[in-house]
């Protein structure tokens, strides 16, 4: 399996289990810097490594006059201030090609959200930047189908990519986390992010509000999908969840993280020790027919 590299943060097979937090969305200064403190210190505390996320454009929003973000200048100044601060890498959405280069000269990773994991164009766009690339498998996609975004994206000489699951559609506005997607794409060769918190929303109710997101659902989903051997989680959490302008009812109320992380770390060091990395715990289809 391809090992990633950000910055000091090493993703992959055999590596610590490792973290990607933040707001969805950069809603203000004092809310981005905020968060990031505290999950720093909770990080710090669980020596789990580190990436801050928030988007600063959030373009696939169900009204046009839903909150987007700060934009791309002020949404990429305020992560810069983040990696200044904090020292932390940071993760971003892009949504346009044309934003790739101004993304890159801040962005650790960039993140290619899932209704455009196909998009060949902003596939390639982003590649060219050398960057490491978080896909996001779209909700309409087999976990297969993501070698088609890996070639499109080695294809330019860039294979630091990672691949996230954020649930797949289950009919109409529900999503199903199957944990049989999580082996597939790490046998794609490249490392494998769990997203339990866009998982649990509703789709058909507005994010912002209550009744949108199940949150009840992401202790389980996280620790289920770190017992089945993802390289890191991807957790949007947020100080003050009710108020969020975009995601509310889906997102990790802060107060929740260290707890939840204290679990995930524990059934993640416990499978690194019962578990090499050529091994799945599970017979595959010909060693049980034999059996």
């Amino acid at each position: 399996m391809k090992i990633v590299e950000i910055n000091h943060i090493k993703i992959g097979a055999g590596q610590p289990l490792a973290l990607i937090a933040g707001p969805c969305v950069i809603e203000s200064e004092s809310i981005v810097m905020q968060t990031a403190e505290k999950i720093k210190t909770i990080a710090d505390k669980l020596q789990m490594p580190l990436i801050f996320k928030s988007s600063f454009s959030k373009d696939n929003r169900s009204s046009e006059s839903s909150y987007q973000g700060a934009g791309l200048e002020e949404g990429l100044r305020i992560l810069q201030k983040v990696k200044t601060t904090f020292g932390l890498p940071v993760l971003s959405d892009i949504h346009d090609m044309h934003d790739a280069e101004a993304c890159a000269e801040v962005l650790d990773v960039i993140q290619i959200p899932a209704f455009l994991s196909m998009q060949t164009s902003l596939l390639l766009a982003v590649a060219q930047t050398g960057k490491v690339i978080n896909v996001k498998k779209g909700q309409f996609l087999a976990a297969s189908d993501m070698q088609t975004a890996i070639h499109k994206i080695t294809s330019t000489g860039n294979d630091k990519i990672l691949l996230t699951d954020r649930g797949t559609f289950f009919g109409y506005h529900n999503l199903i986390m199957d944990m049989r997607n999580l082996k597939i794409m790490r046998d794609l060769g490249f490392p494998v992010v769990l997203d339990p918190t866009h998982a649990v929303r509703k789709y058909g109710v507005s994010s912002s509000d209550r009744s949108g997101g199940a949150k009840e659902f992401i202790f389980p989903l996280s620790r289920a999908g770190v017992a089945a051997g993802v390289d890191a989680v991807f957790i949007e959490t947020h100080p003050d969840c009710d108020s969020a302008l975009c995601d509310a009812a889906s997102m990790l109320p802060i107060q929740k993280l260290e707890e939840l992380l204290i679990q995930l770390k524990t059934i993640d060091q416990y499978v690194k020790t019962v578990i090499s990395d050529d091994q799945t715990g599970i017979y595959d289809y010909q060693d049980y027919k034999k059996a």
